[in-house]
């Protein structure tokens, strides 16, 4: 092979990964505002189906947990505050634990909504489950440990997931219902 044909391959190659990532930067920057106005529209949503009966949903601010950037909400129907709604992240098994946390007034849970993660199937990802969702409803902020024996006072450990759960209850939940109570009552900043 003389020089003449390895500067032809190469510069073949060289064309061939420009074009490509040409291509690669186009293509993201013709979907990049859809996926985001889309992951919007998705949060949205999910606000919604947290606090349905609320009027007005708006932005109170940002927080950060785990370095990550989280917003909490307040709801409300008319002029009355219904609840608040908080996204937090809990350090689990195979990933962070993306939560959506809706409360009452008193700080007592209604709900919760895991929006994304990446635990083992077919073990962590039981934190998805109504069955494991439903426990929190109700529940003071004290209330939010992870028990391994069945409790109705405390939240139930998911057998073989207890990273998983911990995660969801006392480092995302906990920690959201926290930084609400002392943000709300004045004691500390987003």
């Amino acid at each position: 092979m003389t020089r003449k044909d390895i500067l032809k391959i190469t510069f073949n190659l060289v064309a061939i990964y420009l074009a490509g990532g040409l291509i690669l930067a186009v293509v993201y920057a013709k979907t990049s505002p859809i996926m985001y106005r889309n992951a919007v529209l998705q949060k949205q949503k999910a606000l919604r189906l947290l606090m349905p009966d609320a009027e007005r949903i708006d932005k109170l601010g940002e927080w950060t947990i785990h370095d990550k950037r989280a917003e909490y909400y307040i709801a409300k129907k008319g002029a009355s505050v219904i609840g608040y709604i908080i996204q937090s992240f809990g350090k689990g098994y195979s990933s962070y634990i993306d939560v959506l946390i809706a409360v009452n007034p008193d700080f007592t849970v209604r709900q919760i909504n895991i929006i994304g993660h990446a635990e083992t199937p077919g073990l962590g990802d039981e934190i998805e489950k109504e069955s494991f969702k439903n426990q929190f409803a109700g529940k003071a902020p004290d209330s939010l440990m992870v028990m391994k024996v069945e409790t109705s006072e405390n939240i139930q450990a998911i057998s073989g997931a207890t990273i998983s759960s911990r995660a969801v209850a006392e480092d995302a939940v906990k920690s959201g219902v926290d930084f609400l109570m002392k943000t709300m009552k004045g004691e500390g900043a987003g």
